[in-house]
């Protein structure tokens, strides 16, 4: 069960760092300007979010479309459009179709997925539904993935997990030109 999102945004964006972000972002796949304006509004926790956002997205041992296919999952787990919509730009640029972008949104046995594809999809699950991996979950995602990985997998969702509460709870608005729920 969720429950119902913000219609408007809880927090505004701070429109000088609006601006900035507007600015820094021309050019880039990545338009996340209401959540860094909105974020600002405390700078520490903003700075801290922000660090451990580039460490999960681009370091940690696993492939970049890995790691969209988590975020993804996540996002649309916690039901987070502006998280969804975000990491759909990103997840094109990590090599994912439209067509998978969807099916991230779908049971996992709808999907032409790879054994650790899916092995993936479930540890996220798990983790969204009782922030545990089970032993059966770890045992399969394990033949695909090492140590390192695993501890990168379950990071990047739970890291996705609190920044997709952050944008629900803020009523953070997705920016212009970025996709909301994809359709099948």
């Amino acid at each position: 069960m969720h429950l119902p999102r913000p219609s408007a945004p809880r927090i505004e964006p701070i429109p000088r760092v609006a601006e900035k972000a507007r600015e820094a972002m021309a050019g880039s796949a990545a338009n996340a300007v209401n959540v860094l304006a909105t974020m600002h509004h405390n700078r520490t926790i903003s700075k801290a979010i922000g660090a451990m956002s580039q460490v999960v997205l681009f370091d940690g041992g696993l492939s970049r479309r890995d790691v969209e296919l988590a975020v993804l999952r996540m996002g649309w787990n916690c039901q987070a459009v502006y998280e969804f919509g975000q990491h759909t730009l990103f997840g094109r640029e990590a090599g994912l179709t439209e067509e998978e972008i969807y099916l991230v949104t779908r049971p996992i046995a709808q999907g032409a997925w790879t054994e650790a594809e899916a092995a993936l999809l479930q540890v996220v699950d798990d983790l969204y539904a009782d922030d545990c991996v089970s032993d059966a979950t770890w045992g399969v995602a394990t033949e695909h993935f090492g140590v390192e990985e695993m501890i990168h997998l379950v990071a990047a969702a739970c890291h996705y997990r609190t920044v997709s509460a952050f944008l629900n709870t803020a009523g953070v608005e997705l920016d212009d030109g970025v996709p909301s729920w994809p359709t099948g």
